[in-house]
């Protein structure tokens, strides 16, 4: 069985910012990947040319949430995401993919 290396694009106001002016695309990747396997999952995928590729783990979060019948408390759990630089000029259309 294949493993997936990426899971999900991740669609907010600073990753936008970062695609439109530098040709940044951040991912949700599996926890195991490394930057290598990162860049050929990205290069077969979308067809591009892969700079360079940085990798964060987002820690787990707790969230409580006041409800009628209390306070409700659960946890985010964590997360790696990588920051993708494409070669210069090339580009990634997320949303004809959604």
């Amino acid at each position: 069985m294949a493993k997936t290396i990426l899971i999900k694009p991740v669609v907010s106001e600073k990753a936008e910012l970062l695609s439109e002016n530098q040709e940044h695309y951040t991912f949700v990747v599996a926890k195991t990947a490394n930057k290598i396997e990162i860049r050929n999952a990205v290069e077969a995928r979308y067809g591009v040319t892969v700079n360079r590729v940085n990798t964060m783990v987002m820690p787990s979060k707790t969230k409580n949430r006041s409800t009628k019948s209390g306070l409700l408390r659960g946890r985010v759990s964590s997360f790696k995401k990588a920051i993708i630089t494409l070669a210069e000029g090339e580009t990634i259309d997320l949303y004809n993919e959604l």
